[in-house]
């Protein structure tokens, strides 16, 4: 039984799953939430993160087989494809039960952001549209996050704008160690078209872009703090191609994109928290 907890762990996507509730719980609490409107946001958020994580690993369990991705439970047989399935199905149906206990406007959201991530996992990631459910998911995250505040308010324009660019440059940045991979396997999605160097400067641009709405968006002068955060996520992107490179010439898999992408969302937010300028 710890054997099988533990490979649904690893299955879930940890790193990720950990790094988008703890961001979605930053901002719950940065917007003015009481800590039981933190706790639902938070555990709606995870359901969502463990739902996609385990459906994705699920689907693909063939796919990594063949490339011989031993790092991937369910491919390697730690945990059978049909129970990572089925928590796959808890997940899904738990996260808009829990989002309900906010309000429905605001589970709408979260629930789009679910169904928009699940079509990623199929069939859109092997498509020229495979960029469409990050920006959707991500951009629909904060939207379910203010919609959880008491009365409901508007979540402001220029938020849904930056975390939707945030979740287009993860996806640059998240395909970029799997390019051979998945050429192996069929997948073309719109990294795969772009290349790797084209990926890059997406990924790039895209960070950049959300960092920049985040400072330049809200009302009133941006703050020295919020030129800064623009400054490091300009130099994150390349530090983190270094770090790629180090890493493929040591045998080891290049995960510090996505990792850069995870720091500079939780710079973001907790930029975000500090100006108090959200909501």
């Amino acid at each position: 039984m710890s054997s099988r907890v533990l490979g649904l762990v690893r299955a879930s996507h940890p790193e990720p799953a950990a790094a988008v509730t703890t961001v979605a719980g930053l901002l719950a609490w940065g917007v003015g939430h009481r800590p039981a409107g933190i706790v639902s946001v938070v555990l709606a958020v995870l359901a969502s993160q463990l739902a996609v994580g385990w459906t994705n690993d699920a689907l693909d369990a063939e796919r990594d087989a063949t490339v011989g991705r031993t790092d991937k439970p369910v491919a390697s047989g730690a945990v059978g494809r049909r129970v990572t399935a089925w928590a796959a199905v808890v997940a899904a149906v738990a996260c808009p039960l829990l989002a309900l206990t906010t309000n429905p406007a605001a589970a709408f959201w979260l629930t789009l952001a679910l169904v928009s991530a699940l079509l990623y996992d199929w069939p859109l990631k092997a498509t020229a549209f495979s960029v469409l459910p990050y920006a959707v998911s991500f951009g629909a995250l904060p939207a379910f996050v203010v919609l959880a505040l008491p009365g409901q308010p508007a979540p402001p324009v220029w938020l849904v704008a930056a975390a939707a660019c945030l979740g287009a440059g993860a996806h640059f940045a998240n395909v970029l160690p799997d390019l051979a991979d998945d050429a192996r396997t069929g997948v073309r999605g719109l990294p795969h078209r772009l290349g790797a160097a084209g990926s890059r400067v997406a990924a790039a641009g895209l960070l950049l872009a959300a960092t920049a709405a985040l400072v330049l968006g809200p009302p009133g002068p941006p703050s020295t703090i919020g030129w800064a955060a623009v400054g490091t996520a300009a130099v994150v992107p390349p530090l983190s191609w270094y770090a790629g490179r180090s890493a493929s010439r040591a045998g080891q898999r290049p995960v510090a994109a996505f990792r850069a992408v995870m720091l500079v969302a939780l710079i973001d937010v907790v930029l975000l928290v500090a100006s108090g300028r959200v909501v």
